[in-house]
């Protein structure tokens, strides 16, 4: 009746002269047109007030259906709704915002969703699912038999020790030499955050405050070209470092991993917040100045340290820091360390430290590369708890950070592609909301699979990559089993239960055929002549030419 009322009240000036107004109203004709019009526009406003409330009732239920898929448990559930109800309201608050009218395209929270547009990263409070999975006394058990099989691999190198070298003594040579130059390791990574901490904030707050508003102009370009530049010395910069300082292969692992992920970090902070700068209208808020658009530094640096890839102003928090957990978390990344080097140790430098020594032959190879399955496995199994748990854990413990969903259970898994999706969600939401939205959008929403085939491209680009510094040679196996039979695989559907076996086969004969081919070749480099080509050398296998080619061991 309000909205009756108010109609016609506006249908009074229907008529402009008074006397003619009363004359109308007093013929039935007159009467029919006014209360026609008055109807019709009546019509029209409820028609499109019903409209605009369906509208808004089903995006809520799109948003309420994505929190409860991303939470894990049903107290989460009640509060992730609660808190995505006071966002929605805040959201319709500043809706009547003049200031936010004007950014109707920018990243972050408080954007609203434009129709076909892909969902945003929700941050909520939640344990990390081995967390809550180790409450269960089942559970706990095996994660106590992995402790006593370490402990039995302590006392297997003890026994070792004694009857070998009649000694007690505790060799860790292997670790010592993985890790070796540490000091170089740590003078670039603080060099590296360095950079990330002067160059990125303080050249973006700069942009932001002396752009003038409008369209991109000269000013704005130039600032790209600054950004591009430094990204392509972000990349350069480090590897030089590698190559010339000669970096064992675990230290050149830890540069080139923290090197991908200020460059992430970096682009994560950028791409999030330039489209509220290149959007900012001084008319449209006088309370605000255009630099108000860059976040404050506090929030720039405790993004830095957070266990996340995807900028956000603020994070669900927790109440206190349990110090006890973050030792926990610290040791068994630790102990994780250990078993790595057990593995290593035990079961892959015995069966290769030979190559080209010993014959290799079809049936030699096929041994090995089964006799690796397992090992290659556990590696697998023991780098996600160590990374992906524990140490995720223990920093997102230090921050208060209380989204620690940073894996979902991915050995559940019954398609490559859930797999893909769950099993390190980090990173996944990084290449989710940074690659994959953007290349929809560049591309169309028709050609979502190039733009899935252009995420892989690039993570497999830089897994490769990693190995390359590590390593310090191109053997591009894991680039092409990534973009050949992993992608292909994302097109393989299974529903039952007998697909996990098919996805556990699959990693265990894959991580056999990597840790085989790239052990073979690291000591094909230890032990075979080398070509008169650096270059060359580089690129092509020594293990293919090595063995009844080169002749005997250099």
């Amino acid at each position: 009746m309000t909205s009756f009322t108010k109609i016609g009240k506006e249908n009074n000036g229907c008529c402009q002269d008074g006397k003619v107004r009363n004359q109308l109203w007093k013929s039935d004709h007159g009467d029919t047109i006014c209360w026609k019009n008055l109807m019709q526009r009546f019509r029209e406003e409820c028609s499109e007030k019903v409209r605009t409330d369906i509208e808004d009732y089903f995006d809520s239920f799109i948003s309420n259906v994505e929190i409860i898929s991303q939470a894990e448990h049903v107290d989460n559930i009640k509060s992730s709704l609660n808190s995505a109800q006071c966002h929605a309201n805040w959201k319709h608050v500043k809706r009547k915002d003049r200031v936010m009218n004007t950014f109707p395209n920018m990243g972050g929270e408080n954007r609203k969703k434009e129709k076909g547009d892909l969902p945003d990263k929700e941050f909520v409070t939640r344990n990390s699912v081995l967390t809550d999975l180790f409450e269960i006394s089942h559970i706990r058990s095996i994660y106590h038999m992995f402790i006593a099989t370490l402990i039995i691999f302590s006392i297997n190198t003890l026994f070792m020790d004694i009857v070998e070298k009649q000694s007690l003594g505790l060799d860790f040579g292997l670790i010592q030499w993985g890790l070796g130059k540490s000091p170089k390791v740590v003078s670039c990574w603080l060099w590296m955050q360095c950079a990330t901490l002067v160059v990125v904030y303080p050249g973006f707050y700069c942009w932001s405050y002396y752009r003038t508003e409008g369209k991109p102009g000269i000013f704005d370009y130039l600032g790209l070209l600054v950004y591009m530049l430094y990204q392509g010395a972000f990349l350069i910069l480090p590897v030089w470092f590698i190559i010339e300082q000669e970096m064992p292969p675990a230290s050149a692992v830890i540069i080139a991993t923290e090197q991908i992920r200020f460059l992430m970090k970096s682009h994560a902070f950028v791409r999030e917040n330039f489209p509220k700068v290149l959007l900012f209208r001084k008319e449209d808020s006088k309370d605000h100045e255009q630099s108000d658009m860059c976040p404050g530094f506090s929030k720039y640096l405790y993004f830095l340290f957070a266990p996340t890839l995807v900028y956000r102003d603020n994070y669900p928090r927790t109440a206190n820091i349990r110090w006890s957990y973050v030792v926990s978390n610290f040791g068994q990344v630790l102990a994780c360390l250990l078993y790595t080097y057990y593995i290593f140790e035990r079961f892959c430098v015995p069966v290769f430290h030979n190559f080209n020594q010993d014959h290799v032959s079809a049936r030699l190879f096929l041994t090995s590369m089964f006799n690796c399955m397992l090992p290659g496995t556990l590696v697998l199994l023991i780098g996600f708890f160590a990374i992906l748990h524990s140490w995720l854990n223990a920093f997102a413990e230090m921050l208060r950070f209380a989204d620690r969903m940073f894996y979902k259970d991915w050995w559940n898994m019954t398609s490559f592609a859930s797999y893909y999706r769950t099993w390190n969600i980090v990173v996944h939401d990084w290449l989710y909301t940074y690659v994959y939205r953007d290349c929809c959008k560049l591309f169309g929403p028709k050609q979502r699979g190039l733009s899935m085939a252009s995420v892989f491209l690039l993570s497999a680009v830089f897994h490769e990559y990693v190995l390359i510094m590590a390593l310090g040679f191109f053997y591009p196996v894991l680039f092409v089993m990534f973009m050949g039979a992993g992608f292909g695989f994302i097109f393989v559907k299974g529903t039952s239960r007998s697909w996990n076996v098919f996805l556990w086969l699959a990693l265990l004969m894959g991580m056999g055929i990597l840790l085989c081919l790239y052990t073979i070749e690291w000591y094909a480099r230890q032990n075979c002549k080398q070509f008169s080509d650096d270059f060359l050398d580089i690129l092509i296998p020594r293990s293919w030419t090595c063995n009844g080619l080169n002749g005997s061991a250099s």
